[in-house]
């Protein structure tokens, strides 16, 4: 499958999060920067979420907590859990980005270089994240 580029504007925008962890933690920096309203959902967070300006609640992510979202990202620790909350995402027309399988995704998340106003995104459509974060860091050293 070949996925159609795009940048959102996420400004202001719910964004739900379920899972605490350090994919978790990738996810809500990079919509932070993008001017998401994030909310994360998860028994256990890392440390560093307990800092950013995001409503966490400390508890297993429901289906009704996609109520509003924009956008979903499942990253927690429990296969089932998250195929479970991709599932009602999508019932509910809610874009979504499962962590731990792409075919299961929406939209996939790519490696990206950020200087100023440039952006630039590299990806394998998840086939090979890897590969992409090798590349991104080529480009990167060349700029």
């Amino acid at each position: 499958m070949r996925y159609y580029p795009i940048f959102l504007d996420l400004q202001d925008e719910p964004v739900l999060v379920a899972g605490g962890g350090k994919v978790a933690l990738r996810k809500v920096k990079g919509l932070l920067e993008a001017g998401a309203r994030v909310t994360v959902v998860a028994p256990r967070v890392e440390p560093e979420l307990e800092a950013m300006p995001i409503t966490l609640l400390r508890r297993k992510v429901r289906p009704a907590d996609l109520a509003g979202a924009y956008l979903a990202f499942t990253a927690t620790d429990d296969r089932s859990a998250n195929h479970r909350i991709a599932q009602a995402a999508k019932r509910r027309g809610i874009p979504v980005n499962v962590a731990d399988a792409a075919g299961e995704c929406d939209f996939l998340v790519p490696s990206r270089i950020v200087k100023g106003d440039l952006q630039i995104a590299v990806s394998t459509g998840g086939r090979s994240p890897r590969r992409a974060i090798e590349v991104r860091n080529r480009i990167e050293r060349m700029l």
